[in-house]
C-alpha cells in the first residue's frame, strides 16, 4: 500500500510538471514571436517593463521561461540590464496566477474539465489545424489531473490521523530562527532539485490542506521556493556574457532581499493576508479542520501578496539594483583568443528552444561582421609591400579562415540541437534559413582566403608585379565587394527590425558580374598587346574571378535570410 501511495504521489507530480511544461510550450509556440516583440518593445520605462513581464508570465504560466527569455535578450544585446530587471519584477507578479490555478484544483473537483480539455486537445493535435492550441489544452488537462490526483492521494493518506507525522511537524517552533532557516533551505533545495517551483508549491498546498503542516511553516517553504526558482536562470547564464549573468544575479538578489524583509514582518504580514481573504488567524494556526479548509487559499494569497508587495517596493530601486550587481559581477578580462569565441551561444541557454533562435541570429550577425573584417585584411594585403607586414596579415587571414570554419560548425550544431526541441513551423523555417546562411558565410571566408593565397603565390613565384591599371581594376572590384559585404551585414543584423533596400544588394551583384566580364575580355586584349605576361594575367583573373564568386556568396546569404519572402507574404 505504501508503494502504491508513493508512486501515485510521484506520478501525480510528474503529470503536474509535464502539464505545466506542455502548457507553457504550447503558448510559446502560439505566440512566440509576439511575446518576443512585446518584451523588446514594451519596456520604455521600468513600470511598462514590469507590466510587460507580468503579462507575458501570466500568459505562458512560467516565470522561468520569461526569465530565460529576458536573459537571452540581454545576452543578445536587445535589452539593457535596467529593462531586464523591471521585466523580472513583473514576472514575479505574473507567476502568482499559477498558485491560484492550483488553489482552484484543491478547492474543487476539476477532473471533468481536465478530461474535456484532454479530449478536445488530442483532436486538435491529430488534425494539426490547431496543433499548438491542442498542446496547450492537453497540458492544462495534465496539470489539472495532476492536481486532482495529488489532492485525492494526500487526503487518502489521512496524515492528520498519523501521530508520528503530526508530532514531527509540531516539533518545529514556527517562531524559532532555526526552524525558519531549515524550512527556507528545504524549500530552496527542493525547488532546485525538481527545477519547478510549481511542483513544490503543489506539495506544500497538499500538506497544508491535510492539516498536518502548519500554515506558517508552509509559508516559509513558499519563500524558500521563491529563492530556489532563481537558481535556474543563474545556471542558464553561466556560459553567457556579463550582462546576462548580471540579469540572472539581479533576479536572485530581488527575491533574497524580498524574503529577508518579509521575514522581519512575517507575523503582521501574515495577519494582513488572512484578513484580506477572510480567515481567522487564531483558528488557522490551532484548528486542524479549519486549516484543512482554508490552507491552500491562504498560501495562494500570501504568495500573491508577497510578490506584489516586493515588486512595488523593488521597482523604485531598479537603478540601485543595477549598480550593485555591476559592482559584484565584473567583466572577465579578455583572453587572447577572444575573437575566435562565440559571443551569444552557450549550452546554458538551451532550455527554451524557441528563444535560443534569437541567440543564433545574433551569433550569425557576429559571423557576418568577422567575414567583413577578414575581407578588410585582404584589401590591405593587396597593397602591402613589406615582407613582415605581408606575412603578418596573411597569418591573420589564415586565422580568420579557421575561425569561420569553426563558427559554421558550432552554429550549425547549435541550430540542430535547437531543432530537436518542440518548435513552431515558423521557427523551424527560420532554422533552415540560418543553416543556409552559416554555410554561405563560411564560403565567403573561403573566398577571402583564396584571394590571400593568390596574392601570396604571386608574391612568392612572380618576378614582376601587377600594372597600375590592374591594381586599379582589382581595387575597384574589391570596393564593390566591400560595399556588397557591408549591405549584407546590415541585412543579416537588422533586416527584420527595419526596412532594408534589397535592390541595392542585387544591383551591386549585377555590377560585379558585368565588371568581371568586362575585365575578362580586356585581359585577353592586354595579354595580346604584351602589357603583361600570361602568368600575371592568370593571377589577375584568379583574383577577379574569386571576387565575383564572393559576390555570389553574398547574394546567397541575403536570399537565405528569407526577408524578401517575409515581406511578400506579409509575415
Amino acid at each position: 500500500m505504501n508503494f502504491t501511495v508513493a508512486f501515485t504521489l510521484l506520478g501525480s507530480l510528474a503529470l503536474l510538471m509535464f502539464g505545466m511544461k506542455t502548457l507553457s510550450e504550447g503558448l510559446q509556440k502560439m505566440a512566440g514571436p509576439q511575446l518576443r516583440n512585446m518584451l523588446q518593445k514594451m519596456t520604455a520605462n521600468r513600470f511598462m517593463g514590469a507590466f510587460t513581464g507580468m503579462l507575458v508570465t501570466a500568459s505562458i504560466q512560467s516565470s522561468t521561461a520569461t526569465t530565460l527569455m529576458t536573459v537571452s535578450f540581454v545576452n543578445a544585446g536587445l535589452l539593457t540590464l535596467a529593462q531586464a530587471i523591471s521585466i523580472i519584477l513583473g514576472a514575479h507578479v505574473g507567476t502568482t496566477v499559477t498558485a491560484w490555478i492550483m488553489n482552484l484544483g484543491f478547492a474543487f473537483d476539476i477532473s471533468l474539465f481536465a478530461y474535456i480539455a484532454a479530449f478536445v486537445g488530442i483532436i486538435m493535435i491529430y488534425t494539426k489545424k490547431q496543433k499548438n492550441l491542442g498542446e496547450f489544452l492537453f497540458g492544462m488537462a495534465f496539470l489539472f489531473l495532476g492536481l486532482v490526483t495529488l489532492r485525492k492521494t494526500g487526503m487518502a493518506m489521512e496524515l492528520d490521523k498519523n501521530p508520528d507525522v503530526i508530532n514531527f511537524f509540531k516539533s518545529f517552533d514556527p517562531s524559532s530562527l532555526w526552524t525558519t532557516i531549515t524550512f527556507l533551505l528545504i524549500g530552496t533545495v527542493l525547488t532546485l532539485c525538481v527545477q519547478s517551483s510549481a511542483a513544490i508549491m503543489a506539495i506544500t498546498m497538499t500538506l497544508c490542506s491535510t492539516g498536518v503542516l502548519p500554515i506558517e511553516l508552509g509559508i516559509i517553504l513558499v519563500l524558500g521556493e521563491n529563492i530556489g526558482t532563481t537558481i535556474t536562470s543563474n545556471i542558464a547564464a553561466l556560459g553567457a556574457n556579463v550582462s546576462a549573468r548580471r540579469t540572472a544575479f539581479s533576479h536572485m538578489m530581488i527575491n533574497v532581499v524580498g524574503v529577508i524583509w518579509v521575514l522581519c514582518i512575517l507575523h503582521p504580514f501574515f495577519t494582513m493576508v488572512c484578513n484580506i481573504v477572510g480567515c481567522d488567524t487564531s483558528l488557522i494556526n490551532t484548528d486542524m479542520e479549519y486549516a484543512k479548509a482554508n490552507g491552500s487559499i491562504v498560501l495562494a494569497a500570501f504568495h500573491s501578496a508577497f510578490n506584489v508587495a516586493n515588486t512595488l517596493i523593488m521597482i523604485w530601486f531598479v537603478p540601485w539594483i543595477e549598480k550593485i550587481v555591476c559592482l559584484i559581477i565584473k567583466p572577465k578580462p579578455e583572453a587572447e583568443d577572444e575573437e575566435s569565441r562565440l559571443r551569444f551561444i552557450s549550452g546554458g541557454l538551451m532550455q527554451t528552444p524557441e528563444l535560443s533562435i534569437l541567440n543564433a541570429k545574433k551569433e550569425i550577425g557576429v559571423f557576418a561582421d568577422r567575414c567583413q573584417r577578414m575581407y578588410g585584411f585582404v584589401q590591405q594585403l593587396l597593397h602591402t609591400t613589406k615582407g613582415d607586414e605581408f606575412n603578418h596579415l596573411f597569418s591573420r587571414i589564415e586565422k580568420y579562415e579557421s575561425i569561420t570554419d569553426k563558427m559554421e560548425v558550432q552554429i550549425a550544431n547549435y541550430l540542430n540541437q535547437v531543432s530537436e526541441g518542440r518548435l513552431s513551423l515558423e521557427s523551424k523555417t527560420e532554422i533552415q534559413h540560418m543553416l543556409r546562411m552559416v554555410s554561405e558565410l563560411e564560403s565567403i571566408g573561403d573566398a577571402c582566403y583564396n584571394l590571400a593565397r593568390t596574392l601570396s603565390r604571386k608574391r612568392q613565384y612572380s618576378q614582376t608585379d601587377f600594372t597600375e591599371k590592374q591594381y586599379e581594376h582589382i581595387t575597384n572590384m574589391m570596393s564593390l565587394d566591400d560595399d556588397a559585404l557591408e549591405q549584407m551585414t546590415i541585412v543579416v543584423k537588422y533586416g527584420e527590425q527595419r526596412y532594408v533596400d534589397l535592390n541595392k544588394s542585387y544591383n551591386l551583384e549585377h555590377e560585379i558580374n558585368n565588371y568581371r566580364n568586362q575585365l575578362k575580355n580586356q585581359n585577353i586584349v592586354d595579354i595580346d598587346n604584351h602589357l603583361y605576361d600570361y602568368q600575371m594575367g592568370v593571377y589577375y583573373m584568379d583574383i577577379i574571378a574569386e571576387c565575383e564568386k564572393l559576390g555570389d556568396y553574398i547574394i546567397n546569404v541575403i536570399e537565405a535570410t528569407g526577408i524578401r519572402e517575409k515581406k511578400q507574404t506579409g509575415f
